[in-house]
């Protein structure tokens, strides 16, 4: 008898500065699916709007109470999330609570994971009670700005420093703060974005980032790409502009670039993750000239843009985006 293929769901859109973004991971993943394999559908997913996009541009709007759609007078039951939204609802825990309630299977870690991974300020101070290296930070809620003086801002961060939403991504609202002057305009910006505010110190060295995914099977490990950017920091430009340079594998030695990965592969462990996620870094030097591995976020639905790091980095690799996917969509059956 023929094996039936199974529903596969891309969700993507979501309610946040990177909706656009996120329709670009979306089309990145449709083309590295196994069509053969899979049905495939894009399902875009905004406040008020749930709906599959088709590939003759028509619409079909998405039943939430049971992630369903009615095509040709057939009735489509998915069987798969695989979650290309950045930012909410599909990065801070909501999407994946919905799924739960459903009993869906979906491509990223669990509710508690997303919801501590989206809140930077969170997972530093989480991820540091295990060790792991992050730099100082204050953060700052909507109202509260007072309660944190500008001598206890240079005194625990000091300058220049970060100022950026606490739980949103992808360098919006985000500022490089060079004296205390330019604090309360940076906070306005960021706070377009977010209630809560991290103000982090600056680290200067060699940013990098880490792919990693696991199975039941294997773990994978991707190579390290090097981030270079003329621009103040690695922002929204960089990201989706190119206006950066992204070296893999990293000019840094081998012995730093496995550090990275094993640090990477213990934070999957940590966190429980699950699906591929991606590590962002600053290698900076210690006291006695050593380099020192500093993370700096972990993102749960990296982007699957063509300028994304995760689809350079499995290139890099030998491997393919096809299969990685296949990997990490039946490693859930």
């Amino acid at each position: 008898m023929k094996q039936l293929k199974r529903n596969i769901a891309i969700v993507c859109g979501g309610d946040s500065s990177e909706h656009d973004v996120s329709l670009r991971s979306a089309q990145g993943l449709y083309s590295y699916f196994d069509k053969e394999r899979y049905n495939v559908y894009v399902v875009e997913v905004t406040r008020l709007s749930w709906r599959v996009n088709l590939p003759d541009g028509t619409t079909i709007p998405i039943d939430r109470n049971d992630f369903s759609f009615v095509k040709d007078g057939k009735l489509v039951l998915f069987d798969y999330a695989y979650i290309t939204i950045h930012g909410t609802p599909g990065e801070n825990g909501i999407m994946q609570g919905y799924f739960e309630l459903i009993h869906l299977p979906y491509s990223t870690s669990g509710v508690l994971v997303e919801a501590m991974t989206f809140d930077k300020f969170v997972l530093n101070q989480y991820l540091r009670s295990f060790g792991v290296s992050v730099a100082e930070s204050l953060l700052i809620r909507r109202g509260y700005e007072d309660q944190v003086s500008d001598e206890e801002i240079l005194s625990k961060v000091g300058m220049p420093c970060f100022v950026k939403p606490a739980n949103d991504g992808s360098s919006f609202g985000v500022s490089k703060v060079k004296n205390i002057d330019q604090m309360a305009p940076a906070l306005r910006k960021a706070m377009m974005e977010s209630d809560e505010i991290m103000v982090e110190q600056f680290l200067d060295g060699t940013e990098i980032t880490v792919g990693c995914y696991k199975t039941r099977e294997k773990t994978v490990l991707l190579p390290v790409t090097e981030v270079v950017t003329k621009n103040e920091f690695f922002d929204f430009d960089a990201k989706y502009n190119g206006q950066v340079e992204e070296i893999t594998p990293a000019r840094i030695p081998e012995e730093t670039a496995q550090r990275a990965q094993q640090i990477t592969s213990a934070i999957y462990d940590i966190l429980h993750c699950n699906g591929i996620i991606r590590v962002d870094y600053i290698i900076t030097k210690n006291a006695d000239g050593s380099n020192k591995i500093n993370m700096l976020e972990v993102n749960t639905t990296p982007g699957m843009t063509p300028t994304s790091f995760i689809p350079q980095q499995v290139k890099a690799a030998g491997l393919s985006m096809t299969d990685v996917l296949t990997d990490i969509v039946e490693n859930q059956f």
